[in-house]
């Protein structure tokens, strides 16, 4: 593989970074949570405690649940990926770059999201990092060869479909709560942040992403396959980090939406069907 020796030192840093700031994310505090009103005159609820002490009890909720998907699933993915790469499995790193795929936009949100901490340069070592690594996996596979390698039994049609889904739940979800701060004297649903980053980085790049690599996969284009390939593995460990965050928003007592607790998991499990479709039709 390409890049190898770069990717010897760079993964394994990636891996040790990443495995600090999970542990520190979940790592418990003490404190006692109060209630603040927002310069946006927002009423919410500080967690004063552990890492993640200036940010909302919402959004410490979401970023503790995303470290332990981090800690228990992505790390895990991570490891093997870059193992069965290193042997040169196809399937191997077209895992090694969706969940270098999670985790760089796990620390794009981190870094630009979370409430400063003691992390931060860790944030920003991780986005950096896993970026870098991330374009240098993309661009070690052979585009020409690449349809080659999955057979022609790859229900393209369906994977497609999940990803038109995806990108048409998204675009709804977040476009339905931006046009609700557009009601006179209503307050934007921002917490701790400044704007609502997450939707940004959604519709505009991933929303985008998923119709790119559905249309592409239809038309049997190598990038499609590839985007296709990479895009269900990042999405499994983002819908299963989203679907925890989710349930653990309710555990804390912090507002959720129902549709978007119901349909997140629907997607993450037929994201999980596709996925493992997808790699047992590669050819490698």
């Amino acid at each position: 593989m390409k890049h190898s020796y770069a990717l010897n030192w760079l993964v394994p840093a990636i891996f040790i970074l990443t495995l600090v700031a999970a542990v520190a994310g979940l790592w418990p505090g003490e404190g006692t949570p109060y209630p603040l009103t927002t310069f946006r005159g927002e009423e919410v609820t500080i967690n004063a405690r552990g890492l993640y002490y200036w940010d909302t009890v919402s959004s410490a909720a979401q970023m503790q649940a995303n470290d332990l998907v981090t800690l228990v699933l992505g790390l895990p993915l991570l490891a093997i990926s870059f193992w069965l790469t290193q042997r040169g499995s196809l399937r191997g790193r077209l895992l090694l770059a969706g969940t270098l795929g999670f985790i760089l936009y796990t620390y794009i949100t981190m870094t630009f999201g979370a409430h400063y901490n003691a992390l931060f340069l860790v944030y920003v070592a991780l986005f950096s990092l896993s970026l870098f690594v991330f374009v240098l996996v993309m661009i070690s596979f052979d585009l020409e060869t690449l349809p080659a390698h999955f057979s022609a039994k790859l229900p393209r049609g369906w994977i497609a479909g999940l990803l038109f889904f995806a990108a048409a739940f998204l675009t709804l979800a977040w476009l339905g709560r931006i046009a609700a701060a557009f009601a006179p004297g209503a307050v934007p649903a921002l917490e701790n942040t400044t704007s609502m980053f997450i939707q940004a980085m959604d519709l505009g790049l991933i929303v985008p992403v998923c119709i790119l690599a559905g249309v592409l996969l239809l038309r049997r284009r190598p990038w499609g396959y590839l985007l296709a390939s990479v895009g269900l593995t990042k999405f499994l460990t983002l819908g299963v980090a989203v679907s925890l965050m989710g349930l653990n928003m309710a555990r804390v007592g912090a507002p959720i939406s129902i549709v978007e607790l119901g349909i997140f998991p629907i997607i993450t499990l037929l994201n999980l069907i596709m996925a493992i479709v997808l790699l047992r039709n590669v050819q490698a």
